[in-house]
């Protein structure tokens, strides 16, 4: 019998969802990209060409990379690429658990089929955010961990990190 892996969503959102502006994040803060580091490390991680395209060094060290291109010839040095989220899970029967680390559109398909979301949350919203993430149903999610609101001090924006888990 094929075991899939359990699916967890990874993402940084603004109150009204909005997670990027112009091709990167709304904010760089250390404590989330440790966060995010230390989760998916060892993982498989699945994410959209204009993803990979914004990693600043390319595909991320100790992690299988995974990019989702409708174009098969696509090129993606030290990643997989894939042309649907359904083959980027197919060829990941052999891992416990996969990321999917973004975009938007990645994010739409992978949210019915996820697991678990991984979220930091921020206290403030982007008036310029051109990217949003799919609307969470508190009929689906249930909160499982949250922690305390933390201050980031370089740009002094609130955040907090919370795991969701889909109800059953």
């Amino acid at each position: 019998m094929i075991k899939n892996p359990e699916i967890d969503i990874i993402v940084a959102v603004a109150p009204d969802m909005a997670i990027g502006r112009g091709g990167d994040l709304l904010f760089h803060i250390s404590a989330d990209l440790k966060r995010f580091k230390q989760l998916t490390m060892g993982h498989p991680i699945i994410m959209g060409r204009k993803t990979f395209e914004s990693l600043p060094k390319g595909a991320l060290p100790g992690r299988r990379n995974i990019v989702v291109s409708r174009n098969r010839s696509y090129s993606a040095p030290g990643a997989e690429v894939v042309v649907s989220l359904s083959e980027a899970v197919s060829i990941c029967q052999d891992a416990d658990k996969v990321f999917v680390i973004g975009g938007a559109q990645i994010y739409a398909l992978a949210l019915p089929m996820a697991d678990t979301l991984q979220l930091t949350r921020f206290d403030r919203t982007v008036a310029d955010a051109d990217c949003h993430f799919p609307t969470i149903s508190d009929n689906e999610w249930i909160s499982a961990e949250k922690s305390k609101w933390a201050t980031d001090e370089k740009s002094g924006v609130k955040y907090r990190f919370e795991t969701l888990l889909r109800k059953i």
